[in-house]
Order: C-alpha cells, then sequence, then structure tokens
C-alpha cells in the first residue's frame, strides 16, 4: 500500500492504523467508520480520490461484516433499502465526479461536524418505521454517501427504531450499505474518478477492514464504547473545521 500512497510509507502505516480502528468501530457501533477514516485518505491522497478509495475499503469492510453476521440478516429491510438507494447513488456518483474539489471539502469538513452534532443531539425517529420507509431512507443515503463518502450515523436511527439489534442491526446495515457502495462505484467507474490506481489503493486498505470487523464482533458486546466515542468524535471536529478551513484556500 505504501507505493499507492502520496506521502509514501509513513502515510500508508497512518491510513493503516485509522483503518484499522475505523473498521472495528463501526463492527460494534453499526456506523462511524468511514468517517474517521475519511479524514486519513483527504491528507494522503486529495479530497478527489479519498472518496472513491473508500467507498472501495468500505465495500470490504461491511462485505465482512455482513459474512460474520450472516445468520441474522433482515433482508427485506435490505430489498426496500435498495429500491431508493440505487438510482440516487448513481446520480449522487455523477454530480460527485463535476463539483470543483474546493466544495467538496468544505461539504467533507461540514458532514463530519454534522455527524458529530447528530451524535450529541441524537434525534429520534419516533415510532416503529414502515418497512416500504427504507426506500425513502436508501434514496436519502444513496444520493448523500455518492457525495460525501458515507452517511452510517444519520442511517443507523431507523434500522434500530426497526427494532434490529446487535448482529441484526451491523449485518442488516452492512450489506443494505454494500449495494449503496456497488451503486456508487458502478458511477464512478463511468465517470472517470476511479482509476485503477485508487481501485489498487481501496483494496490494499481492504484485508485491514476485514481484521478491524472480526475484532469487532469479537468484543461488540464487551467493549466500552464512551471513551473511545469521546476521543474519534474530537478528531472528526479538528478534521471537520480543518476542511472548512481548507476548502476556501
Amino acid at each position: 500500500m505504501a507505493s499507492l500512497v502520496h506521502g509514501g510509507p509513513l502515510a500508508a502505516l497512518l491510513v493503516g492504523a485509522v483503518a484499522l480502528a475505523a473498521s472495528t468501530l463501526a463492527a460494534i457501533t453499526g456506523f462511524g467508520g468511514a468517517a474517521v477514516l475519511l479524514p486519513a485518505l483527504v491528507l494522503a491522497f486529495g479530497v478527489r480520490d479519498a472518496v472513491p478509495i473508500l467507498t472501495v475499503a468500505q465495500l470490504v469492510g461491511n462485505g465482512a461484516r455482513v459474512w460474520f453476521n450472516r445468520r441474522e440478516l433482515d433482508r427485506r429491510v435490505v430489498g426496500w433499502f435498495a429500491l431508493g438507494c440505487v438510482p440516487l447513488a448513481l446520480l449522487g456518483g455523477v454530480l460527485f465526479s463535476r463539483a470543483p474539489a474546493a466544495i467538496l471539502t468544505r461539504l467533507l469538513g461540514l458532514f463530519l461536524l454534522l455527524v458529530v452534532a447528530w451524535r450529541r443531539l441524537r434525534p429520534g425517529v419516533g415510532s416503529r418505521p414502515p418497512l416500504r420507509a427504507f426506500a425513502l431512507v436508501g434514496a436519502g443515503s444513496g444520493f448523500l454517501s455518492a457525495l460525501l463518502g458515507s452517511v452510517g450515523p444519520l442511517m443507523a436511527p431507523f434500522f434500530l427504531a426497526y427494532g434490529l439489534v446487535k448482529g441484526a442491526y451491523i449485518g442488516t446495515e452492512a450489506l443494505s450499505t454494500v449495494v449503496m457502495h456497488l451503486a456508487k462505484l458502478a458511477a464512478y467507474r463511468g465517470t472517470d474518478v476511479l482509476p485503477a490506481s485508487s481501485l489498487l489503493a481501496g483494496l490494499a486498505i481492504g484485508p485491514v477492514m476485514v481484521l478491524g470487523s472480526w475484532i469487532g464482533k469479537r468484543v461488540v458486546d464487551r467493549m466500552p464504547e464512551r471513551l473511545f466515542i469521546l476521543l474519534i468524535e474530537g478528531v472528526m471536529t479538528v478534521a471537520g473545521l480543518a476542511f472548512l478551513v481548507r476548502g476556501r484556500a
């Protein structure tokens, strides 16, 4: 992976370490991994390449979580999610290919700050959403994810409100995200924003994502999350502010 990272071996080690922490976090909480990994990828590759690389790496990581929780999946939720997600993810991918890099950088910064605010405020979804509502959840998630990398923290409340817990929640959300990432990759490839080098970089990160998913599965019922989450939110806040400033440069 070192040769694929602009900063050389040190940057490769940083990306690998952050990828391991991100995939472990995502395997425990069901979300947050992309928001943690994205700043490291932007620093190593630049904003234009970071989102496609993240998509490839997340595809591998989510695929591992699907496998580790395969006996607890709710495929009906995934089906309705995919119905709304696929066309909007394709549209978002096309818009991503045409957006100026400075605007994307500011959007990424704003997104990271909103993720932290969402986690702090955590608005409730309310009553259990009907199954068909996941088509709307998929549409919004697919569009925003294609532009910003991932929107796991915004998806999570709907899956939880539906009554999915532990392995069923982790696996079902992961399988829905796999569908979303496949649609995004199709759009990125069709608009020439996923060159072979970015594909290889994402695949190089993949084994680390699988390892993190395995670790997270082993500790999902035992690991105290509070301090870890606070540290992660601190990193996301600093990165979000930095991207907002950088986007104005």
